[in-house]
């Protein structure tokens, strides 16, 4: 018999510094939350520094950014090698953009020997700079993938938040991966505006225009607003944590899965997921271990969206 949602381990522990409202609404209801059941994937923030600052960016990244702190190799391996013993399946990189960080391919040189790794990024100046560094982790053990932001399918609009000649900068650095012989995807914007079919066709079009395979895989994020933006959303409770997802729907959620490391004020940290950096509550622990014992509250505002959308930053729980 499974382990029903009220017997789950504590959200948090007697004498935690997390706010009240990690536990329960402001009515006074008890915050739904998610329970961890396995380490699959560990998600590595390098940095938030970027090349482009966009006015859209989830992490408010942008030239010289250092909310989050570039990682180091020696501060890596630790987790990456507490991961293994943990049974994790995969490591992903996430930024800001990652290629920037000077220790990326050693990082990523260390990490392949093991697992695979997918490493998100906007394809543009600093990867198509480093594209001979990329080279030679195509012959490490496990396979390297990555995921090309292309917020729409036409340059118009995209140029529009990430900078004049980006849309095609971006497709640039897309063809020469998946000329290397990497596996690639792509992340775009949620378009309510048009059918689902609609969108697949147009960005079917650019895919072909562009000389790539027509069938990328796409995964679509709705808008998360700035870090520490005040964002009113509904709240989520038990009941609908109950009421609207059963165990199996509750065990796909990012935090269920998966966790994310980075680094702040020179500590690395472990976070509940890679969307809630900018919230102190959802920093678990500063091992792997120790944060795998801890539920995790639904109280962030991006958490609707993975209630409501099924948002996530992750690849391993979806179908090509």
């Amino acid at each position: 018999m499974g382990i029903g949602y009220e017997e789950i381990i504590p959200i948090s522990s007697e004498g935690s510094s997390r706010s009240e409202n990690w536990r329960r609404t402001p009515d006074d209801q008890p915050r739904g939350f998610i329970r961890p059941h396995a380490l699959d994937e560990l998600w590595f923030h390098t940095g938030t520094a970027c090349n482009l600052a966009c006015p859209f960016c989830l992490e408010g990244s942008k030239p010289g950014d250092d909310r989050l702190q570039l990682l180091r190799f020696e501060e890596v391996v630790p987790f990456v090698d507490e991961a293994l013993d943990l049974g994790v399946k995969q490591f992903s990189f996430t930024g800001g953009e990652p290629l920037i960080n000077k220790d990326i391919f050693r990082i990523l040189d260390y990490a392949l020997q093991y697992k695979p790794c997918l490493v998100l990024t906007n394809a543009t100046e600093p990867l198509i700079k480093r594209l001979k560094q990329l080279e030679p982790l195509r012959d490490r053990p496990s396979s390297l993938s990555f995921r090309v932001s292309l917020d729409y399918p036409d340059a118009v609009r995209h140029d529009a938040g990430r900078g004049e000649g980006m849309f095609a900068r971006a497709l640039e650095g897309l063809r020469a991966l998946h000329e290397l012989g990497f596996n690639i995807s792509v992340a775009n914007q949620l378009l309510p505006d048009l059918t689902p079919e609609t969108v697949s066709a147009r960005f079917r079009e650019v895919f072909r225009t562009a000389g790539l395979p027509e069938d990328l895989l796409r995964i679509e994020f709705p808008e998360f607003h700035s870090p520490g933006a005040q964002v009113k959303s509904p709240h989520i409770t038990e009941h609908c944590m109950t009421d609207f997802h059963t165990e199996e729907a509750r065990r796909s959620f990012m935090c269920a899965f998966s966790k994310m490391i980075a680094k702040s004020d020179g500590r690395l940290r472990v976070y509940a997921c890679t969307l809630v950096d900018d919230d102190p509550d959802y920093i678990l622990g500063e091992t792997l271990t120790e944060a795998m014992q801890m539920a995790v509250s639904m109280k962030h505002h991006r958490c609707y969206s993975c209630f409501r959308h099924g948002a996530s930053c992750s690849e391993m729980k979806r179908g090509n």
